[in-house]
């Protein structure tokens, strides 16, 4: 039988927004169970972990086995009145291979010397390969700190102090490099930085519980690729027997989200058209919709998406 899984924003971001009477009946009605929340709790990967580097890596390239990789993505910084604010993270800085190329050749001499070889999978995709055994801090990804002072984001403890230096080092370097000039004449936002991130080596095992994932996100296509599932980008709304999962995450408009998404999955549902649709809150809420349940008139229903709300 047919299968769904939508991966949605932390219900927090639509915290007293109500919800449509027919969709408000059918999530009261629905099993509900709490586990961990975003796009990774999608995945099995052993070791346990998120080794976005590694795995992308190969993507990009195919190279990734036997070393240990980090993206260092190029980056824009803002400095503010109260420090400095990560802005632009990789893809989103619109670089091309040209770009890319000139960025890098200034920073090759510093991170070479380091020990650690920089290079780029794609224009907005640069890697470091790491020597063996190389004590590593914890990293933040991109999505945990895009807005967020910068600060708040660096590497932590005696580990950390050295990515610390090298981070400065590279925004001293790419602080006068003169495609920036170029790119802020255009109205684009400079590259005065890099990110480090997604430490790890590739993956025992990777395993997706769906044929088919859609997602905007790079690294959710790569690691799906992995898996040995089809990763495609973002489409419109439909149900497959292989069983498909949506990402979700970036969504902002409660409104767009059900009347594009929710809505018309319900719909499959009550129709028979889907056995079974799973909705995977970013805050950890799993509810699991299935026809069979329409006949719990007890449950109350779920009239307002709100972390207070029992799970």
């Amino acid at each position: 039988m047919s299968r769904a899984c939508l991966v949605l924003p932390p219900r927090s971001r639509f915290a007293g927004e109500p919800l449509p009477s027919h969709v408000a009946r059918l999530l009261g009605r629905a099993d509900r169970s709490q586990g961990d929340g975003g796009i990774q709790s999608l995945f099995e990967v052993l070791p346990r972990g998120w080794p976005a580097a590694a795995v992308t890596r190969q993507a990009d390239r195919g190279d990734a086995a036997h070393a240990m990789w980090l993206r260092a993505d190029p980056a824009y910084v803002r400095p503010d009145i109260n420090g400095a604010r990560l802005l632009a993270v990789g893809e989103t800085l619109g670089l091309d291979a040209a770009d890319a190329d000139a960025l890098l050749r200034p920073l090759r001499p510093l991170f070479g010397d380091a020990g650690m070889p920089i290079d780029a999978g794609s224009p907005g995709a640069w890697y470091l390969r790491l020597p063996e055994g190389s004590p590593l801090p914890a990293f933040t990804a991109p999505d945990d700190a895009l807005g967020g002072d910068l600060f708040d984001h660096m590497p932590a403890g005696p580990t950390g102090r050295r990515w610390r230096a090298l981070l400065s080092e590279a925004q001293v370097t790419l602080h006068q490099h003169p495609l920036n000039a170029e790119r802020q004449a255009r109205g684009l936002a400079p590259v005065n930085s890099v990110w480090f991130w997604g430490e790890g080596r590739l993956p025992d095992r990777v395993a997706l519980p769906f044929g088919r994932i859609h997602s905007p996100d790079s690294t959710v296509q790569a690691f799906a690729r992995a898996a040995g599932a089809r990763a495609e980008p973002l489409a419109a709304w439909h149900a497959n027997d292989a069983g498909v999962a949506f990402d979700l995450r970036h969504e902002r408009r409660l409104d767009r989200l059900l009347s594009t998404w929710i809505e018309p999955a319900l719909a499959d549902v009550v129709a028979r058209r889907l056995h079974d649709l799973e909705l995977r809150w970013g805050d950890g809420l799993r509810l699991d919709v299935r026809r069979s349940q329409s006949m719990r008139f007890w449950r109350r229903p779920l009239r307002v998406l709100a972390e207070s709300e029992p799970g």
